[in-house]
């Protein structure tokens, strides 16, 4: 349980990443597999489109733009965190 709460100080984390470089792993058939999972999971954000189109009143585009701030709100927490830590892994 104490694995859980410890962490490294960012001068550690920065000092070990001057040696490690990523490589790549990733072949045709990995991509490959990433779009299609992309376009099977864009198919939840189609589907909640259409059920709010059919079933929901207009206060649905209150509701997209709430979500939208919350979600701009949550990219700047991780650009903050990749810009503090520029390296890979913890």
């Amino acid at each position: 349980m104490a694995n859980l709460l410890r962490k490294k100080s960012v001068s550690k984390l920065l000092g070990e990443s001057q040696s490690k470089t990523l490589t790549k792993t990733l072949g045709a058939f990995d991509l490959t597999l990433l779009g299609i999972g992309a376009i099977i999971g864009t198919g939840v954000l189609v589907l909640i489109g259409l059920v709010a189109a059919r079933d929901a009143g207009p206060a649905v585009i209150f509701s997209f733009m709430i979500a939208a701030i919350v979600c701009g709100f949550a990219a700047l927490c991780y650009a903050e965190v990749a810009s503090t830590l520029p390296v890979s892994g913890s």
